[in-house]
């Protein structure tokens, strides 16, 4: 059976200014699937995910072409809803960030600006979060307290608790285990694979094994464009084009 998309860049360009940054890419993100973005430092990765949400919107200089569909629409189109699109992929990033306020008020916040006043519903959703980030035992009798006070990889659960809290149908991930140890790094990586059942995830990754661990699919970048796509496994075990082979063998990058 043919695997639905819920996500698909079309001959997608981006630039900073002159420079540009991604050249005519052609991807299919699947539901409820971890597609993991690899490629050395500069190659476009993070620049991609952003284009999902949209965040490069907020860099003047910043200009795309092409078009990328999610769920069957065009977010870049006229009558894209920003706010909404924002709403439905969330994001976690390279470095934990929580805001300076407590552990239960970083989950809440975004149910609050939504303007939800249900202080029993806020309550549930918090507790709902936290436990579908693996944080709830370990912060369930300290939600008062600074958020600031939590380990670093307690810090990234929080955050993706923080993005679970609003619901989003697509998770953004940037390298968000590149600043944790390997235990904390273990952690993550199996809560995504449960996060995955609901959700659909796109992670940039410099560490191949953690690629090759938990990504359904992997997309190799370089210089803006696509070498390979492909399932993991496959584009693991025999890689199509030789510029796959040695950057997954450390012959570059």
């Amino acid at each position: 059976m043919r695997e639905k998309i819920k996500i698909e860049f079309k001959n997608t360009g981006f630039w900073y200014g002159s420079k540009q940054i991604l050249f005519g890419v052609n991807l299919k993100i699947y539901p409820k699937k971890i597609t993991a973005l690899i490629g050395p430092s500069g190659c476009g990765k993070s620049t991609l995910i952003r284009c999902v949400n949209r965040m490069n919107d907020l860099i003047p200089i910043a200009k795309i072409d092409g078009r990328i569909i999610y769920n069957n629409e065009d977010i870049y189109g006229k009558n894209a809803d920003i706010i909404e699109l924002r709403k439905k992929i969330g994001m976690v990033f390279q470095k934990p960030n929580p805001f300076p306020m407590s552990i239960f008020d970083n989950v809440a916040y975004g149910l609050r600006i939504q303007n939800m006043k249900d202080k029993n519903i806020i309550k549930q959703i918090v507790r709902s979060s936290l436990e579908k980030a693996d944080l709830w035992t370990e912060v369930k009798d300290c939600l008062n307290c600074s958020a600031f006070g939590l380990s670093g990889g307690q810090q990234q659960r929080l955050c993706i608790a923080r993005a679970l809290a609003n619901d989003p149908d697509v998770i953004l991930m940037d390298e968000p285990c590149s600043s944790l140890d390997p235990i904390a790094t273990a952690k993550i990586e199996v809560l995504l694979k449960k996060i995955k059942r609901e959700k659909t995830i796109i992670i940039v990754t410099h560490n191949m094994q953690q690629a090759k661990r938990i990504s359904d699919y992997s997309c190799y970048l370089l210089n803006g464009k696509i070498i390979e796509y492909s399932k993991t496994e496959k584009m693991f075990i025999n890689p199509r084009n030789k510029l796959t082979k040695d950057y997954l063998d450390g012959m570059f990058g």
